[in-house]
């Protein structure tokens, strides 16, 4: 994992996944320091990613007293028994939705949970973190938040990309990408991971947008994109312009043969 500064207060532990045909997909987690220091996820689960050695190089575990959970999608909970064990005093913030999603799995601690709507505040010290309901997710349960003290939006899914290089896909700033190809993959990705963004009422959605207009945050932090310091109206706009955007539509068997295929050692070569 490589890691990520944002100013003098946000960390990002930077993870990604190779998406044949399609780019390099980041997978962010995200530690806000303060007063009282909190972890946006963690990470994929799957073995050998090293999250946890990220995380204590930038923040002792025991110092941690909150974990974000945006969603319990698998790439987003990987570390998070790991975590809940290793910092005793750090309250897990998540929906009723989300709970009852991870008990499916493996129960939460109860005692330990804090549930916390869209629209509702939390203090943490030195900062105060409001919830909100992204324009675009997959999962009921997604919340992101708004920190008004960096003056940072963290996303979840929404405003994500995959990046047309590995270097790209962990990189500290979004600006380095082709702008083209930011722009095609954040339709592809909107499209992908919300492709029920075809089906909305377009002035419906396009409220749903406002806020984060009225925020105005200084940098978007999305799980699936590099940060993206001074791209909100430029990445709002974009948005406005997904329910018109051609649907994904994803390989077929054929395709996955032909693939597989090209996967195949070459024969060896008569002698």
């Amino acid at each position: 994992m490589r890691i990520n500064r944002v100013g003098a207060d946000i960390s990002v532990l930077s993870d990604q996944l190779p998406v044949p045909g399609i780019g390099f997909l980041p997978i962010n987690a995200f530690v806000l320091l303060g007063a009282e220091p909190l972890v946006v996820d963690t990470g994929l689960s799957l073995p050998d990613r090293g999250f946890m050695d990220a995380l204590g190089s930038v923040v002792d575990p025991q110092d941690v007293r909150w974990i974000w959970l945006t969603h319990p999608d698998r790439d987003h909970t990987g570390s998070l028994f790991d975590l809940l064990e290793a910092a005793p005093q750090a309250r897990l913030i998540t929906t009723f939705i989300g709970a009852g999603i991870m008990s499916t799995e493996r129960p939460l601690p109860m005692d330990r949970l804090y549930l916390l709507n869209p629209g509702q505040s939390l203090s943490l010290g030195d900062r105060t973190v409001t919830a909100f309901r992204p324009p675009l997710y997959d999962s009921p349960a997604t919340v992101g938040f708004y920190d008004d003290r960096s003056r940072a939006c963290f996303s979840s899914d929404c405003f994500g990309s995959p990046m047309p290089t590995s270097e790209l896909a962990d990189c500290g700033d979004v600006s380095d990408a082709p702008r083209d190809a930011l722009r095609g993959g954040q339709l592809l990705w909107a499209t992908l991971d919300s492709p029920w963004v075809h089906n909305v009422d377009q002035d419906a959605f396009r409220r749903t947008i406002q806020p984060l207009r009225e925020m105005d945050p200084d940098v978007i932090l999305s799980t699936h994109l590099p940060p993206a310091p001074g791209h909100t109206t430029e990445f709002l706009d974009l948005l406005e312009t997904a329910p018109q955007s051609d649907p994904f539509v994803g390989p077929d068997q054929h395709a996955l043969e032909e693939m597989l295929a090209g996967f195949e050692p070459a024969a060896p070569t008569p002698a």
